[in-house]
């Protein structure tokens, strides 16, 4: 598939110096273009992406059967209707988002194939300087204002655990997010190791390829199956209704029964607990070990509620063409893999499906004024700007809902505060703790008890603190923060301008 770089040359290649700048042509980095072009359309700004086109995870991984785990109604974006089912192919994924590059004429403003090594504040310039190697050659450009739109895991590598025995399996070891574009299943026995939404994925993706996929799960996952359809959305078509409306009305249906999930999850886990569990049985009848397989230590949505399209997941395993275990390993052998419970499971493939590494600022390393930047030591601000940083805004999404949905909040977040500076002849602006903030308590970014997936407990101590003010955190509710964030006081106590 050719990129939109190989279709369109970039205008204004030789230009180094923007107001903004963007980190990345994701879903995030795009959502953020489009949001500036409308709404503080007199900035200049760039987008440095280091592939060589657009995507971000969806162009990142490519393992069979890839596709969103979030409904595309809330994932997609507000302004672009979505017109497919709800849950998406990432080929799909990535036509929505050519779509909405070309259409808006974001393309002209990406620049691919440049991978960031530093960025460096000056205060005395009021500029980012951003240095790196473009398709192996140094480039400099710089900036007043940095937008982080990078995501917030490692791309280049996944997580794998270190397993004993792994150097004596003759076969394949393969991770999800570097899969082998030659890697031929036919005929194969394959164990994926892991019980999240890309194992979920994968299972049923390749049950009908190889001889047999077992998922070897160390604790089970809460799975929502559902049909891949939308029954308003249908309906609303049916009636011949505009597709901008169907896209609107359907969005907030979906986002009142999300908020109604998760208001119950906190409220009455234990009813949520069973509607789920009951979902599973329907599927895979009465006599399967559901208890064992299929039941979390967990209360629902303390970790993502994985989302099973046609229950697809179910029905390879009540079909027969894959299995589950729950099991710990003791270690991997010449043809598999040993569990602590003695049990052996024959592989010629291993899939880790085991999640990724934390990577907050993208492997760039940042200063300020010359100091070396540790974001660990910093405390942030509502999760998107932190203390001591100036003109910087990061994208981190929700857990619970659709990362899209952050996206626009902040994008409407970060031209409101841009226009506001330019009311107010600033050229800088930070946050910094208020004089009543100075002995509140610096806790960890994420309560475990609200959320605790894996990936971001191995990577707690590279985020910023938080505090025990609705300001100084990163509270992970949408519904919360759409009528928190467009209410923030520009000029309160807790920003700095210059």
């Amino acid at each position: 598939m050719a990129t939109l770089s190989e279709e369109r040359p970039e205008t204004g290649a030789r230009t180094t110096d923007f107001d903004v700048l963007i980190v990345g042509a994701g879903i995030s980095g795009v959502g953020a273009a489009w949001h500036l072009q409308r709404q503080a359309p007199d900035r200049s700004y760039v987008i440095l992406e280091s592939k060589p086109t657009f995507g971000g995870t969806w162009e990142t991984h490519r393992y069979p059967g890839i596709r969103s785990d979030s409904e595309l109604y809330t994932f997609g974006y507000r302004f672009k209707p979505w017109v497919g089912p709800p849950i998406a192919t990432a080929a799909e994924i990535l036509a929505y988002m050519r779509e909405v590059i070309t259409e808006n004429g974001i393309d002209r403003h990406i620049r691919y194939g440049h991978h960031i090594e530093s960025a460096t504040w000056s205060s005395g310039d009021k500029r980012w300087t951003v240095r790196g190697l473009a398709n192996g050659e140094p480039f400099t450009v710089t900036a007043n204002f940095l937008w982080m739109c990078q995501g917030y895991y490692r791309h280049a590598k996944g997580y794998t655990p270190e397993w004993p025995g792994m150097a004596d399996f003759r076969g394949t070891i393969v991770h999800p997010q570097t899969w082998p574009e030659d890697l031929d299943l036919k005929g194969k026995r394959v164990v994926v190791i892991g019980s999240g939404a890309t194992a979920a994925t994968l299972v049923p993706a390749i049950a009908d390829t190889c001889v047999h996929v077992t998922l070897l799960q160390r604790s089970p996952t809460y799975f929502y199956p559902h049909p891949n359809s939308n029954e308003l959305a249908d309906r609303l078509r049916q009636l011949q209704v505009d597709e901008a409306i169907v896209h609107d009305i359907v969005r907030r249906s979906i986002l009142f029964d999300q908020a109604e999930i998760t208001r119950r999850s906190v409220e009455e886990p234990e009813a949520v607990k069973a509607e789920l569990l009951e979902a599973a049985r329907a599927y895979l009848g009465p006599d399967f070990d559901i208890a064992t397989h299929f039941t979390p230590s967990y209360r629902p949505w303390q970790q993502r509620l994985a989302f099973l399209p046609d229950g697809d997941l179910f029905q390879g395993l009540a079909a027969g063409k894959a299995s589950v275990v729950t099991d710990h390993i003791e270690r991997f052998t010449e043809h598999g893999i040993l569990l602590k419970s003695g049990k052996t499971l024959e592989a010629d493939v291993i899939v880790t499906a085991t999640g990724f590494n934390l990577c907050i600022t993208g492997d760039i390393d940042f200063a300020v004024d010359g100091r070396p930047m540790n974001f660990a030591d910093t405390v942030t601000y509502r999760g998107m700007m932190f203390t001591g940083v100036p003109n910087l805004v990061w994208v981190m999404g929700y857990f619970r809902a659709s990362w899209t949905l952050r996206v626009y909040l902040l994008g409407d977040f970060v031209t409101r505060l841009l226009n506001h500076m330019k009311a107010k002849g600033a050229s800088t602006v930070e946050v910094a703790l208020r004089p009543e903030d100075h002995n509140m308590p610096l806790l960890p970014w994420m309560d475990a008890d609200n959320f605790n997936p894996g990936y971001l407990m191995r990577g707690m101590h590279l985020l910023p603190k938080r505090g025990d003010k609705p300001e100084w955190m990163h509270n992970q509710d949408y519904w919360a923060e759409c009528r928190e964030l467009p209410a923030i006081d520009l000029d309160g106590p807790e920003f700095r301008y210059s």
